[in-house]
Order: structure tokens, then sequence, then C-alpha cells
């Protein structure tokens, strides 16, 4: 079920945080995991990593986006940003493309 879900979900979309620790918090998807069924937005689940030092790295404290369960985020609607469903139609000429529930905008 988790891979029909993922399938809505495409890298540069802006989604909502509908459930958990930031749960409001806005962001931009930067990555898509469709075999966990989880994704990594802008700015959303920030966690601390303690890493050596390397030759490239000086190491530290560094602070980065963990991945969130792609059941706790919704599209935001490109009318007002509000949490929305995504739908599937075909236009005339037979491509498909996804739209916002909520307005009827489309979002490709």
């Amino acid at each position: 079920m988790t891979k029909k879900m993922v399938k809505k979900f495409r890298k540069g979309d802006d989604v909502v945080v509908i459930s958990g620790r930031d749960k409001g918090k806005t962001g931009t998807i930067l990555k898509v995991l469709p075999n966990d069924g989880r994704i990594i937005v802008q700015g959303v689940n920030i966690v601390k990593r303690h890493t050596r030092p390397s030759q490239t790295n000086p190491g530290g404290i560094v602070e980065k986006e963990a991945t969130i369960h792609c059941s706790n985020i919704a599209h935001a609607d490109p009318e007002d940003g509000k949490p929305t469903r995504i739908g599937f139609k075909k236009l005339e000429d037979n491509r498909k493309v996804r739209f916002a529930r909520r307005s009827g905008e489309m979002i490709d």
C-alpha cells in the first residue's frame, strides 16, 4: 500500500505535515524513498547527528532532515496552501496529470 501512496508524491512538490512532532509545517520534497514508503522534506523532522572529523568534514554536531512516513504528509493546495488529497485524470491528449481534489487545480 505504501508504494501506491508514494506514487502521488514527487520530488519538488510542496507538502504539509499532518501528524507528528512537526504538525503544521510546510516544505518541499527533497527525496522520495518508495521502497520504504518514506520521504525527506526540507526543514521538517530535523535531527542532530554527531559526526567524527575527517579530511573533508570538520566534524561536530550536524543538523539534517530525517525521513518522514508518507502517511504523515499531505500535498499543499496550490490555491491556499492547506492540505489536500490528490486525484488523477486524463486530458484530451491522453496525458495523465495530478490535480488537487480540494480546489480542482492541476499540480503537474
